[in-house]
């Protein structure tokens, strides 16, 4: 077997080194081993030079670093011999002659190595504030690109989203609007906020609006919505001059009440008195005397509420206002015999209450044409048939 260079068999401790006799290296790996450590060209400090040994490289006279020695291996020529290798090539079942524990530092293995307990340092380059600010700027560039991608994620959300969105927009829509007028409604029909506390009324000259007030005044405290206008139909049903009526309610807490008067027609003569009556027959007024203005009828006894009266009411109707108020009186047996009798004298045959708007037109044409010939003679105007008009002398 091949000894290491400078061994001894008569040096001391040469019967440590014996044991691993079977374990010495052959030259490529010492080889190996010497150029994989660092030269040394001076000891370092606080390392013992009697405990180490230089391995020289093959055909290299030049140290290439110390080598510790386990502490059963005493110094000397043959001690030269690497402590670990040598345990590593020891035969199985051989027990190992060096201690870890008790061994110096490890030999540095590499270029560039440094000693044991030194951490290796990366300069980078421009220095340590360089590499702070890039650190900074890749921190900026990384929160921006998150920002500019979850605003493309909303985006996207909105546009794919923003049919369902319209959807959903217009039903809460709809829902609020039923939701109001639902309230509304409520607030209109049961709350007292617009509940009837005061009752106007308008339009009266002979009936007292006073009483009318009274008489509506049972529905006070009721909401306007719930107002019984049927039950206010028959209160007012009372007063026979009202001849129609319109109610208005002006919120929150009023009714108008605007009255239509009957207006009298005819008068007609009634015992010692005269009664005001209207184109139905309703006596309106009560009078001591004759109003004037208001022509006199006479139907023969007949009943106000009969065909002759209601004839004769109508003629009076058709006419216009300026000609009924020349009418003195006026006299029907019948319905078909109408006679009307002028403030100025003249007597007008009218026959039945058909057609009465063209005869009244008829009435005035004839009228105006006896003013032009003979105003002050006595005469007679026949308009019973409306396309032959008659004027006779009296």
């Amino acid at each position: 077997m091949r000894r290491p260079e400078g061994f001894d068999p008569s040096a001391e401790g040469s019967e440590g080194i014996g044991q691993h006799e079977e374990a010495a290296r052959p030259s490529s790996l010492r080889d190996r081993l010497a150029a994989a450590r660092p030269r040394r060209s001076r000891a370092e400090p606080g390392r013992d030079p009697a405990s180490e040994h230089v391995v020289s490289g093959p055909g290299d006279d030049t140290p290439t670093g110390p080598v510790p020695l386990p502490s059963s291996v005493a110094p000397g020529p043959a001690s030269r011999v690497v402590s670990g290798v040598a345990s590593r090539f020891a035969p199985r079942g051989a027990a190992p002659t060096t201690d870890r524990s008790e061994a110096g530092p490890e030999v540095p293995v590499g270029p560039g190595a440094t000693s044991a307990g030194d951490t290796p340092r990366i300069e980078p380059a421009g220095g340590a504030e360089a590499a702070r600010r890039r650190a900074a700027e890749a921190r900026r560039a990384a929160r921006r690109a998150s920002g500019e991608r979850r605003r493309s994620e909303r985006i996207e959300v909105r546009r794919f989203t923003r049919r369902s969105r319209h959807r959903r927009a217009a039903w809460v829509t709809a829902g609020a609007v039923a939701v109001l007028l639902g309230s509304s409604v409520a607030v209109a029909v049961f709350s007292p906020l617009l509940s009837l506390e005061q009752i106007e009324v308008e339009g009266t000259a002979r009936v007292d609006a006073v009483e009318v007030q009274a008489a509506v005044s049972g529905q006070l405290g009721t909401p306007l919505a719930r107002i019984d206008f049927e039950r206010i139909t028959t209160e007012l049903e009372q007063f026979p001059l009202i001849a129609s009526y319109v109610t208005e309610t002006a919120p929150p807490h009023t009714l108008v009440i605007r009255v239509t008067e009957r207006q009298p027609i005819a008068t007609v003569s009634s015992g010692d008195g005269f009664d005001l009556v209207d184109p139905a027959g309703v006596v309106v007024q009560r009078l001591d005397d004759r109003q004037e203005g208001v022509p006199l009828v006479d139907v023969g006894g007949a009943p106000l509420d009969g065909t002759a009266f209601r004839s004769t009411a109508e003629v009076l109707l058709a006419l216009p206002q300026a000609l009924r108020q020349t009418v003195d009186s006026a006299t029907a047996s019948t319905a078909d015999d109408v006679t009307l009798s002028l403030s100025t004298g003249e007597r007008v045959v009218w026959g039945s209450a058909d057609d009465s708007a063209e005869k009244a037109q008829v009435l005035a044409g004839l009228i105006a044409d006896q003013a032009r010939r003979d105003p002050a003679a006595s005469v007679e105007f026949d308009v019973s048939a409306p396309d032959n008009g008659i004027i006779r002398t009296r």
